[in-house]
């Protein structure tokens, strides 16, 4: 259910043709190298650093590398590490329980006395994307087990209980402007429609009156400051949002122009586990479940609930979600930050289950970390080589180097789950995004990779095939680059090396460098160096 979504995922932006052009390429590994220096001490790199590793799966051989051992800003391809994390520690059969406690089960009547708490643990598939766009039905699993435990009115309230992870719903690290984005929702236990609602503006009857504005799913205490014009047919059309942090209410500003069906923009949703009770409670209405006292939160460390009592012991129902290898896609393919989090977080949990008594985390996000830099050190990776503070990518204070990443890859591609890994990164010129990237050449439909940015950071990191049949892993990073030609988006550039690394009609050996040849390696310098 789930995957069938994944083909028709696009990168932002729409459709432009980031194809690399076609020239002449390097088929042999000797010719590769000298085009590789060349490419990268180009003039308009002047102020960029790259940082390059190439390494062959097949001998063992680095084909290139240059600031290998330096630290860059890896923006998404953070979420190579928390997807490798989570399959080793969690493994891929892992499934995320959504459970419905109650001090004492319902009567044979349905009569719950007291309160239902809806106790979250971080399933981030209960979104109207997965369910044909209809919210109704992504919580129709949950509605459909509570009802299917007899509960037909709850004498207490519904209570939404925010409290499995410890820590603030943001990662650290994140940019206070970016939170007011779905890129940025908070995160929670309990996640609804990955905690952002769509804002729809439709045009009125007549030019110059105020636009229409509607919240998709419905929030009702979410508070929209209506600014929008109505434009003349073939105007422009475009919303500004501005939202006060913490706060559910956004400033809408911009026009829509007559003619046009619509224009809809995307807003993080603030409390999102009393958005999750309100649309369940919704949903519960309308099968006939009453709820007398409406809807509570949970939420770590405040509670509007009764805060101290203890865990009621019943639960009266539960439902799972899809195992992490379906999960994993829907988080690398479009590269969606939420979910990467959530992971972090999922493996925080079960890292503090197994600390040894006595080791304490002050957040859960903490947790997962040290689960990170133990997964590291097992699989040989200096911890000065990963430096992380969340498990997005969102924060622009991560730092790892190439050959970490590789590292990396190189261990994933003989992990028990290589297959369900490699499977969730996008493919070029096919799906997540990548879709519009690399399509027509040879790369396209052969690399896979995760590709990442942030503002003048840019990231493309995984696998490809060369015509000869080798399997290559690679690590581009580039930081701190503005392209010079706005003709040349500045991802071409790590394209245009994919490109030509499946354009290699040579295998490489393990004896390259005492052979004789060039040496794979490039001057351990900046290219903005003098």
């Amino acid at each position: 259910m789930f995957l069938s979504l994944l083909a028709s995922w696009t990168v932002a932006g729409g459709t432009l043709d980031v194809t690399p052009k076609e020239h002449p390429r390097p088929a042999e590994v000797a010719a590769l190298r000298a085009w590789l220096a060349e490419h990268l001490a180009q003039p308009r790199f002047a102020h960029a650093q790259w940082g390059v590793v190439i390494q062959s799966l097949d001998t063992g051989a680095e084909l290139f590398a240059t600031n290998e051992a330096k630290l860059f800003v890896p923006a998404s391809n953070t979420k190579l590490f928390t997807g490798a994390l989570a399959l080793d520690l969690l493994g891929a059969d892992f499934r995320i329980r959504t459970s419905c406690h109650a001090a004492v089960p319902p009567d044979r009547r349905g009569r719950l006395r007291g309160d239902l708490i809806i106790h979250g643990r971080g399933d981030p598939t209960m979104a109207a994307r997965f369910h044909g766009g209809d919210i109704g039905r992504a919580l129709a699993p949950l509605v459909e087990a509570i009802v299917r435990a007899g509960v037909r009115r709850v004498d207490g309230a519904l209570i939404a209980d925010d409290t499995y992870f410890r820590g603030p719903g943001l990662g650290s690290g994140w940019d206070w402007d970016d939170l007011s984005f779905a890129y940025a929702a908070p995160v929670s236990a309990l996640s609804v429609n990955e905690n952002a609602l769509s804002l729809i503006a439709r045009p009125a009857p007549a030019a110059g009156q105020p636009a229409l504005l509607t919240l998709e799913p419905p929030c009702s205490f979410f508070i929209v400051h209506n600014r929008v014009l109505t434009a003349p047919d073939g105007g422009r059309g475009e919303l500004t949002l501005r939202r006060a942090l913490g706060i559910p209410a956004v400033l809408v500003e911009g026009a829509v122009p007559l003619g046009r069906t619509s224009i809809t923009e995307t807003v993080s949703v603030p409390w999102p586990a009393r958005w999750f009770g309100e649309l369940l409670a919704g949903e519960l209405k309308r099968r006939g479940v009453s709820i007398r006292k409406g809807v509570l939160e949970t939420a770590y460390p405040w509670s509007q609930a009764a805060p101290g009592h203890p865990f009621p012991p019943i639960e009266v129902a539960a439902v799972e979600s899809p195992p992490l290898a379906e999960l994993l896609p829907l988080m690398m393919k479009p590269s969606q930050n939420l979910h990467a989090q959530l992971l972090l977080l999922q493996c925080g949990v079960a890292w503090e289950q197994r600390a040894p008594a006595g080791m304490a985390f002050a957040t859960t996000e903490r947790a997962g970390l040290a689960a990170l830099t133990n997964f590291l050190a097992r699989i040989g990776v200096n911890q000065r080589e990963v430096l992380f503070e969340e498990g997005t990518g969102l924060s622009r204070r991560n730092l790892v180097t190439p050959r970490a990443v590789v590292a990396l890859l190189r261990h994933m591609d003989t992990h028990a789950a290589a297959e369900v890994f490699g499977d969730s990164l996008p493919v070029a010129g096919r799906d997540g995004t990548l879709r519009t990237r690399m399509r027509g050449t040879v790369a396209g439909d052969n690399a896979r990779a995760k590709t990442g940015y942030v503002a003048f950071t840019y990231a493309l990191s995984g696998y490809v095939t060369t015509r000869a049949g080798e399997r290559l892993a690679f690590a581009l990073l580039l930081n701190n680059y503005q392209t010079p030609d706005p003709d040349r988006p500045a991802r071409l550039e790590l394209d245009d090396i994919v490109v030509t690394l499946a354009g290699l009609e040579a295998r490489s050996t393990n004896t390259l460098e005492s052979s004789g040849q060039p040496s794979a390696r490039a001057p351990e310098r900046s290219v903005a160096d003098p």
